[in-house]
Formats: structure tokens, sequence, C-alpha cells
């Protein structure tokens, strides 16, 4: 067996022992599609297979994909500094803490605010969707006057603590500053000149939105309690669904391959001057904070352990979405990896996943890495740092 069909058959064995009903991996080498393969079924119940082509939810990925990428964008183009004020562009957060903090550290998980609060069943009793863009907007004050009174949990800049609230307010700056949604902005600016399609949000203010696409296409997630249905067809986090769909930290959808084409604007602005993003912005998004965190601006860096395993150089990049979905990116040896799963399907309580993906990195690294070059390349064993 080569180390290629090694890959393949790990793939087939997560399958079979419930990591995931069924996944796509999407591997690039120096600006080349070198591997794409789906393994598995849309549901553990249901034979309808997964494609090339199966869109996923890609949860967190949102968050550098499409928030991150668009506060470049934007800094790119003069609107928006990273050193402006949260507050600047929303001014609802005027006079508190997190209003006085600099963009620059909520992208870096380092403004104060909490991982996570159970804001949703407020901004959407009943777990009905918004109806009309009046009551988004309407919501997005709501969320906002509640956060607002969220006392910080450290003094910003001590420390770094993951934190979806801080996203939901930089998709709110985006908008503000773009002067447009989230999805029509990265839509606009950012996946259709990279050709980066499908990649979108899916709007549930619009009844039609799930009825418009081929759900058959569309990989399930689970069976969500508070709205009483499986998921299919509409955002997995409850937070964005009571937002409207669409929101800086989760609502994104799309396939491996839009993926991928995203993570190569990237890796391309990281090699050369002459790309879609610039280098020196690029350069500065992707590299550590502190000595004391892994994380970059919007994006995540390899540690011990890592979910990209131990092969990835101390350049890569990368994020992982709470669906099953990642992205790794290597300057180093050219190699970007996308991993899209429906691990919580039937039930997110399957965490699986999280032993898996690192021994996956490892045999892409090890298959298309250093086989093609003969030497297993720099371990991150062996490397200085966390």
């Amino acid at each position: 067996m080569n180390r290629e069909q090694a890959v393949v058959q790990a793939l087939h064995c997560a399958v079979q022992e419930g990591v995931f009903p069924g996944a796509v991996l999407h591997v690039r080498r120096k600006g080349q599609v070198i591997f794409h393969h789906a393994v598995g079924r849309m549901e553990p119940d249901n034979d309808t297979p997964m494609t090339a082509d199966t869109i996923f939810d890609l949860a967190s990925l949102t968050k550098p994909l499409a928030t991150t990428t668009a506060i470049l964008c934007l800094v790119q183009d003069g609107q928006l500094a990273l050193t402006h004020p949260v507050g600047m562009w929303v001014p609802e957060l005027t006079r508190t803490p997190i209003g006085e903090v600099a963009i620059a550290w909520v992208l870096g998980h380092r403004a104060g605010l909490p991982a996570w609060r159970p804001y949703f069943p407020e901004l959407a009793p009943h777990a009905k969707a918004p109806q009309s863009q009046d009551e988004v907007k309407a919501r997005q004050r709501a969320f906002l006057y509640r956060l607002a009174q969220e006392p910080l949990v450290y003094e910003p800049g001590t420390q770094t603590r993951y934190s979806d609230l801080g996203f939901m307010v930089l998709g709110i700056v985006v908008e503000r500053c773009a002067m447009s949604s989230l999805a029509d902005y990265c839509t606009a600016r950012i996946y259709r000149p990279l050709h980066a399609m499908p990649l979108y949000f899916m709007d549930v203010t619009s009844m039609t939105a799930s009825r418009e696409r081929n759900l058959t296409l569309l990989a399930p997630t689970e069976f969500d309690p508070w709205r009483g249905r499986k998921l299919q067809g509409e955002v997995h986090d409850e937070h964005a669904y009571a937002l409207g769909g669409i929101a800086g930290h989760a609502g994104l959808f799309g396939t491996a391959q839009a993926v991928g084409a995203v993570a190569q604007a990237w890796l391309d602005g990281f090699l050369t001057q002459h790309t879609f993003l610039p280098q020196e912005l690029v350069r500065h998004f992707v590299q550590r904070q502190t000595s004391t965190s892994s994380w970059a601006l919007g994006w995540d860096t390899p540690s011990l352990p890592s979910s990209s395993g131990s092969r990835l150089s101390r350049q890569a990049f990368g994020h992982l979405g709470f669906t099953g979905t990642s992205v790794w990116i290597d300057p180093a040896c050219e190699l970007i990896v996308v991993l899209l799963s429906n691990r919580v399907c039937p039930t997110r309580a399957n965490t699986a996943i999280q032993a898996f993906r690192p021994r996956l990195h490892d045999l892409v690294y090890e298959a298309f890495v250093a086989q093609q070059e003969g030497k297993a390349g720099d371990n991150l064993e062996e490397e200085a740092g966390t």
C-alpha cells in the first residue's frame, strides 16, 4: 500500500468507526489540486453518498474565510484600521469596556470577552427565525445591548480566550464599514473574484432560502431540540440562526474546492507580493500575537498537541469548525489541507474527530510532501515553541 492509499484507507476507516458519516478531503500542493476525495454517506442511516461537490455547514471556518478575510480587504482598501476601537464602528458599545478595545485584539481573541453566552433563546423567542431584514437589525441591536451589559472576564490584552462573541461583533463591524451585509460583501469582494464558489451564507429571513437549494447537495448536521427539527439547509449554530443566518462567527456554507480557493489566496499572499491579498497584511494576520498563545489574527497556528498533526512547520496557520470542518495551510511546503465532514450528524456529542484529525494530517504530509521530496521534513516536535 502506498502512502496515498493509506490516506484513503484512513478516511474509510473513520467512516466505519463512526468518526463522521462522510467527509471530503481536498489537498493542494504548490498551487495545484493533487487530491480530492469523498467518502461515506450524508447520514449514518441514509445511503445518499457524500460527493466531491457536497456543500457543508462550515461553522467557525466562517471566522477566517469570511470575517477575517473581509477585515483584511477593508484594511487593504483603506476603509478600516486594525487599531480602530470597536466603538468607532459599533456606537452601541461606546462607553463600555469592549467598545474601547482595538479590532486587532478582537481578531486575536484578546479582547477580554467570554468565549460564549447563551443569548440565542432571548434573541429568537420560540426558536423563530427573523422574518425580515428589519427584524435582523433589531436582533443585532438586542445582541449588542446584551453584550454591553457583559463584564469582561480578563483585562484586554493580558490573556487569550477564543470567543464567538468577539467575532459576532466583528461581523457587524464589517457590515457597518462596508455598508453592505457580510454575505454580499464577501461574495462581491472575495469569493466571486477568486472563483471560490459555492461559498455563501444561508439567509433564513427568506422563507424559500433552503427550498431553493438542492438539499441532496447539503450535508445535514443534527437534530436540534431547540428548533425541534433535523438541520439540513440551515445554519447549525444557534446564534447565527437567531441573527438571520449571517454572522461573523458562523453561517458560511461551501464545498471543499471553494474553501481551498480562499485558502490558496492566503497562501499565495504569504508567498508573493503580486496576489489578491497583499503579502505584508497576510503575514501580519497569520503571525502569532504572543509567545503564550497559538492564536494569530483570525487564524490559529500549530501547537503541541495540534489538530494539524506533528509535521507542519511553525509558519502554518489554520482553523477548525465545530461541525467537523478544518483548513490548514503551510507556506513552508506550499501545502493546503481541507477536511470537511458533518461529524455532528446525528449528534454533537460525537468527538472522535479530535483524535482523527492529527493522524490524518500526518498521513497527508507523508503522502504528498515527504514522499514526493524524499524526506520527512521538519517535525514540529523538534522545533522550539509551544
